[in-house]
């Protein structure tokens, strides 16, 4: 499950250049943590192209309690609250990277180890006169299953122009396994032995 990603100066810088060459207007407003129910940047699909904008992060309960804040990539499909904008309205998340938190409470940032953006698969909708989206999980591979048993769903840079705008890629995507990544943590537990 990812509940917090960040994005640091030079992601946004990086970030600010992909922007620069889908939408001249945006800038990347927000560095550090990005929680739930904050705006952040988003990559989205309009007219065939790529293009950034600024969206708010979770979809409402039906309640009215809450946010949905992920989705399972794995059965997104199937579900009733996520199918339609899975099928029809992909965006990325672009971030520096997220954090996990272990059952002892520790937290662990996870990014990539070859690039300074990672780029998260989600999906979004309007709820009201606001777009919001979600994150797309999937099952941890190795780097992060130490810590917890979910991820973001994390897309490679070739993958964007397809995740956005090809529907018939979506569910291979959706079920692929993500890139190893690095984790660090605020402190290392020393050992005397």
């Amino acid at each position: 499950m990812c509940g917090r990603y960040y994005v640091d100066d030079e992601t946004a810088r990086e970030i600010e250049k992909i922007v620069r060459n889908l939408d001249r207007k945006l800038h990347v407003e927000r560095t550090g943590d990005i929680c739930p129910s904050q705006r952040a940047v988003v990559i989205r699909g309009e007219n065939e192209h790529l293009m950034a904008d600024c969206m708010a992060w979770g979809f409402p309960c039906f309640d009215g309690k809450g946010l949905l804040i992920n989705a399972r990539a794995e059965s997104a499909t199937e579900r009733k609250t996520f199918r339609d904008s899975v099928q029809h309205r992909r965006c990325i998340i672009p971030a520096k990277g997220f954090y996990e938190w272990d059952k002892s409470k520790e937290k662990f940032s996870y990014e990539r180890k070859d690039a300074p953006v990672l780029y998260m698969a989600g999906c979004y909708n309007w709820y009201g006169d606001e777009e919001r989206f979600v994150i797309l999980t999937t099952e941890a591979n190795s780097s992060v299953a130490p810590v917890h048993n979910r991820m973001p769903l994390i897309l490679e840079p070739e993958e964007l122009n397809d995740w956005v705008l090809d529907d018939k890629v979506t569910e291979y995507i959706l079920h692929k396994t993500p890139v190893m990544l690095k984790s660090g943590t605020e402190y290392e537990q020393m050992s005397l032995f």
